[in-house]
């Protein structure tokens, strides 16, 4: 194997019913309502998962949703600024929880 995460493996995911098809078919389901055109159109839906994706660090979620945004017509300039969100987001959040360190060692310092 040349890779731990193969892209053809992607075109497997349906496999994931074999055992549990009853569980499968509740997230499929689920998948396609969330999916679906409401507030937010499949093009706008697509972006943001392409920039939880990026923050999730899934290959097959990154290629899956790159080909989503591109054929819902989105552009590179587009998809760039959806994982700079992403990022940003991520990275805050990795910030922010040094809070929680400072507060643990001044109260250990102390």
């Amino acid at each position: 194997m040349s890779d731990y995460y193969e892209r053809e493996d992607l075109k497997r995911f349906a496999e994931i019913g074999k055992d549990a098809p009853e569980l499968a078919n509740k997230f499929f389901d689920y998948y396609g309502a969330v999916f679906a055109e409401g507030e937010l159109s499949a093009r706008e839906k697509a972006l943001i998962a392409l920039g939880v994706a990026h923050a999730v660090q899934c290959p097959y979620c990154i290629e899956a949703y790159t080909t989503s945004c591109l054929e819902k017509g989105s552009n590179l300039g587009e998809m760039t600024e959806a994982v700079h969100v992403a990022n940003a987001i991520r990275g805050g959040a990795s910030l922010v929880h040094g809070v929680q360190m400072r507060k643990l060692a001044e109260k250990v310092s102390l």
